[in-house]
């Protein structure tokens, strides 16, 4: 039977929070820039790699969230950079960077991993309020995800945002508009890991510890959160569009935990890649027929 009990829902409604960040990171590069980025995988453990350890050494959290937010946009800089100034293809500059990525998270956490035990982190920040971690930390995390669609929506609404989106919709055009297409390029991937940064930051902050190998499979999460939710609910507008990826990370999270916790299907916690795939195919199916949560989608040519 699917049963989840009230710790279970807001331990999956918080992690689907974190991963709203890497699905907003996913919309700028996938939907505004079309830019197919792999980096995630490496930066997202980046992000969580910087923060332990900086905070492990004594660092205030909140500067460490924002060390970590400041890697990652470099991740994101250098594989843009590749592309752009050597003509590496957009897919393999990724590979290339999450793979270098690894050895590198290696490096900053001296070993395979980083954990937070005794340590101050955000979260132990918000303990004066009073409430249970469980309570409060998916109301953060919530109110910290909304903040982020709205500054990310101002931004892309600014001269450099729709600059942005006019080199992703239309290259050639933009340069012709004067618009430095490269740029535009470099600082948008930089900004997409640094959402990724921050949400692995995040993520190893609320379990306790960073691990090299955090970031598997977060470039699928990301894409299923933009798939999922444009799906259900398809818009041509940035804020309602943003909107729809923070509503298919949660629902998407969702998803995974009632089809773990539905006895029936058999399904075990190393089985959370296949639901995944699942979800996305069916996504991808709806997109296919032209149906979504609200209705058939009108063809192409009618009006």
């Amino acid at each position: 039977m699917f049963f989840m009990s009230l710790y279970e829902i807001l331990g999956t409604l918080e992690t689907g929070f974190v991963f709203g960040l890497v699905a907003l990171g996913a919309y700028l590069t996938f939907k505004i820039l079309d830019f197919p980025d792999l980096t995630v995988e490496g930066s997202f453990p980046l992000g969580a790699a910087v923060t332990a350890t900086l905070i492990v050494l004594g660092w205030n959290p909140w500067i460490a969230t924002a060390a970590a937010a400041i890697a990652g946009f470099a991740a994101g800089y250098a594989t843009a950079y590749l592309n752009v100034r050597f003509n590496i293809l957009h897919i393999l500059a990724g590979i290339l960077m999450a793979i270098s990525l690894y050895s590198i998270n290696l490096r900053i956490m001296s070993g395979p991993n980083k954990p937070l035990l005794n340590v101050q982190t955000i979260f132990t920040d918000l303990e004066f309020i009073g409430q249970p971690g469980y309570i409060i930390n998916p109301i953060f995390l919530g109110i910290f995800v909304i903040i982020s669609k709205y500054l990310l929506d101002a931004f892309l609404n600014t001269g450099w945002g729709i600059s942005m989106r006019a080199a992703g919709a239309n290259p050639a055009m933009a340069e012709a508009n004067s618009v430095n297409v490269g740029n535009m390029k470099l600082y948008g991937v930089g900004l997409a890991n640094a959402l990724t940064a921050i949400a692995g930051a995040m993520f190893a902050q609320i379990f306790g510890a960073a691990d090299a190998y955090m970031g598997i499979g977060v470039i699928i999460v990301g894409l299923a959160s933009v798939i999922v939710g444009m799906s259900l609910m398809p818009s041509r507008t940035i804020f309602l569009a943003t909107i729809a990826c923070l509503v298919g990370a949660v629902l998407y999270r969702l998803a995974v935990a009632l089809a773990l916790n539905a006895d029936f299907l058999g399904l075990q916690a190393s089985d959370i890649q296949l639901v995944t795939a699942i979800l996305v195919m069916i996504a991808l199916i709806m997109q296919q027929s032209g149906k979504s949560f609200f209705g058939s989608r009108k063809k192409k040519g009618t009006k």
